[in-house]
């Protein structure tokens, strides 16, 4: 699904940035260009975000020995 309508920015698209190394929504923001023209789509991007870094925290608590943190900003 779209996010970003200004920049064509889909929600795969943001996954595949968590997935490719970043970390928080600023950094998804910079790798993707979403919400950085009109901003309306912030929310809906930072709550993909939030998801996608809570689905790899579990599963990564899931396969470690020891408890990993992801902060999600």
């Amino acid at each position: 699904m779209y996010v970003c309508l200004c920049q064509g920015v889909t929600d795969g698209q943001i996954r595949d940035a968590i997935y490719d190394g970043c970390c928080s929504y600023r950094e998804v923001r910079d790798a993707t260009g979403v919400a950085k023209q009109c901003g309306k789509c912030a929310c809906l991007a930072k709550e993909v975000v939030r998801g996608t870094l809570a689905e790899l925290q579990t599963a990564c608590n899931a396969a470690l020995p020891y408890p990993a943190e992801f902060t999600a900003a």
